[in-house]
């Protein structure tokens, strides 16, 4: 029977040590006041240079980034894949806007897939859009602004990237997932990655799109585009997640004097993203779908979903997912059932991967529940392995 709440099964790879951590970890994730008093004296240290870099590494950095490069990565991959759960390396590196920074962004993309490539415990390869262009320039193509002859051709250089990318992955028979990034420039993202769903997905699904369902439009958007694949003929793909720039979307719309492309509650959000679970799974397997939901709900929906559907827990054109460090008892309770499950692994220096450290740092203080259900866990096998002992 598949149960959630296992904490045996949930922390089976994570020592004393490591358990004792997340703990001390999670607790001072759950003092906002902390973190926010935390993250501008941590910028400020490194502004300064000053020498923090390693308590950085030893603390945030290694519960939730798998190494400062593919070959550390790799040790974390091995290790989930002794407990039957995939690894997925994310180049975590943001904030750049030079067009070498954008280039070995991309190749290092390209050295994912080849990485990644004939490796059972890693089925995906993933990266940002923005990793690999300006961000002012997706949102200048996304509103529909006319583009200088200059940002076209800026702009066909992002499409070239993106392009061979999924071109690469498709040679080397490897998923690959275009990451959902803010409202404001995921027009133009959509655009390219189903030209290149289009492309490449003709045989089998390569290509996959990410649907952010906190978004009251995106329900809609994926009827749309699987009627448009069904018409054109190519296998449609998607990441389903909740979403990632709540609050920056709000404010935004506020500032800028347009509604709020978010659901007005959260049981709108979780009505949407479930009922896109079934969607999916209603046109399956025409459909693949890689559920990314911390969301214990939802992730019994869709186990539910596929045993009234009779589909194989196995098959590999449905998967779990959650993020490394977040989760375990989601993630190792399904894969000790059978199912497909893949973590997230972001990896890079650990300064370059400082934003997505402190974005997820801040997502457990405002995803209602997910710091004290760590800390809930962690306390109970802690305990559990004190009665043991």
């Amino acid at each position: 029977m598949l149960s959630f709440s296992d904490t045996k099964i949930a922390f089976k790879d994570k020592s004393d040590n490591e358990l004792r951590r997340a703990f001390l970890l999670f607790k001072f994730i759950s003092y906002p006041i902390l973190l926010k008093i935390g993250k501008p004296l941590l910028n400020f240290a490194l502004w300064l240079h000053l020498p923090v870099e390693g308590i950085i590494r030893t603390t945030v950095f290694n519960h939730f980034c798998g190494g400062e490069n593919l070959t550390e990565t790799k040790n974390t991959i091995q290790r989930l894949g002794a407990n039957n759960v995939k690894g997925i390396p994310d180049y975590s590196v943001e904030g750049k806007e030079a067009e070498e920074d954008f280039e070995r962004v991309k190749s290092e993309i390209i050295r994912i897939i080849e990485f990644v490539k004939g490796n059972k415990n890693t089925p995906f390869a993933v990266f940002k859009p923005t990793g690999v262009g300006r961000f002012a320039l997706f949102e200048k193509a996304s509103s529909g602004t006319k583009l200088s002859l200059q940002e076209q051709e800026e702009f066909e250089k992002i499409k070239s990237r993106i392009d061979l990318i999924c071109k690469v992955a498709y040679d080397a028979n490897v998923c690959i997932m275009i990451d959902a990034e803010e409202s404001w420039i995921q027009d133009a993202i959509d655009s390219i990655a189903e030209e290149m769903m289009k492309k490449y997905n003709r045989e089998k699904p390569v290509v996959f799109n990410t649907l952010q369902l906190y978004r009251h439009d995106r329900f809609a958007f994926l009827k749309t585009t699987v009627e448009k694949a069904k018409i054109e003929k190519w296998f449609p793909a998607f990441k389903l997640v909740r979403g990632a720039y709540m609050e920056k979307e709000r404010e935004r719309a506020v500032k800028m004097g347009y509604a709020s492309p978010i659901h007005k509650t959260k049981n709108d959000v979780d009505c949407d993203y479930n009922s896109a679970l079934d969607y999916c799974l209603d046109n399956f397997p025409f459909i693949s779908v890689f559920a990314g939901t911390h969301n214990e709900e939802s992730s019994l929906h869709l186990v539910k979903k596929m045993a009234d559907k009779k589909i194989e827990k196995s098959d590999q054109k449905i998967y779990f997912s959650q993020l490394f460090g977040m989760s375990d008892n989601i993630s190792f309770n399904l894969a000790s059932e059978g199912y497909n499950v893949a973590k997230y692994i972001p990896y890079g220096p650990v300064k370059d991967v400082m934003p997505y450290l402190i974005r997820r740092a801040e997502e457990n203080t405002s995803v209602a529940g997910q710091t004290g259900r760590e800390l809930r866990l962690i306390t109970a096998e802690i305990s559990r392995r004190k009665q043991k002992s």
